[in-house]
């Protein structure tokens, strides 16, 4: 009789091979540049071996030099030169978000651009007794929150509209043009406010940070509860938030006189 399949096998396969691919991947690294060392190393067939090298070369993930021998790929490359990139941006912006932390005692969140996504790069923990689910690491939709926003302001509106949509396929006509216009508002100001956008209850107000030739590269936000950012308490803040975003950019390099190209 035909046994039933529930997908716990194609789960269980999918999970073998992929640490399988990392084990290879961390033998090449490790200086096993050769298929028979790095079945050796792995503890894989020299088949498998062979066909999972092979996928990572395809996926550039590895390289085949001419000699027959494997290194590192450029994928590989270029993520870890983003993560040392992301480690500095964090590591710069960590006294910048803990002094607007201790200013305003809200949440202060920190975060890149990363394809449609913003990527969280540290969080300092607000002083009002809430605890906001974001947390390092986390990627949300870059239209759908205010520091994504933040960082979206100097593309042109062509890419907001694709953005948005990505994010919100559902929107209406008028929901579209109503968040580009709030946009164009933001835009003149410097400063984004997420007015409960992104989750029911929360409010944030968001600056974006420039590197030394002018390019939006990070963002800073200060987020919390509904109740302790009335829209007052927002247009106060809104100055304070542009001057940490331009500590940090000072930091990073960045003149008033400089725009971006």
């Amino acid at each position: 009789m035909m046994g039933h399949n529930d997908g716990k096998g194609t789960a269980a396969s999918g999970t073998q091979a992929l640490e399988r691919g990392i084990a290879i991947v961390d033998a090449v690294d490790s200086g096993h540049r050769t298929l028979p060392a790095i079945a050796t190393a792995t503890g894989c067939t020299r088949s498998t071996t062979q066909r999972i090298v092979q996928s990572l070369v395809r996926l550039n993930w590895l390289l085949q030099q001419s000699d027959g021998t494997y290194d590192l790929g450029p994928r590989l490359a270029a993520l870890s030169q983003r993560a040392r990139a992301e480690t500095s941006l964090a590591t710069l912006a960590r006294p910048v978000a803990q002094r607007l932390g201790a200013e305003t005692r809200d949440t202060v969140h920190v975060g890149v651009r990363s394809g449609a996504d913003i990527l969280y790069l540290d969080k300092i923990p607000g002083q009002r007794g809430l605890e906001m689910r974001s947390r390092v690491g986390q990627r949300m939709r870059l239209a759908l929150t205010g520091i994504g926003r933040a960082l979206m302001l100097d593309l042109d509106e062509d890419e907001w509209g694709l953005l948005f949509d990505a994010a919100r396929p559902d929107a209406t006509p008028d929901e579209r043009t109503a968040w580009v216009e709030r946009m164009r508002a933001y835009r003149a100001e410097g400063c984004v406010f997420d007015l409960e956008d992104n989750e029911i209850g929360i409010r944030c107000v968001a600056a974006p940070v420039r590197d030394r030739d002018g390019r939006i590269v990070v963002a800073l936000s200060v987020a919390s509860a509904t109740p302790y950012l009335s829209p007052v308490r927002m247009q106060a803040l809104a100055p304070v938030v542009r001057r940490a975003a331009a500590d940090l950019s000072a930091r990073l390099g960045w003149r008033s006189d400089v725009r971006a190209a």
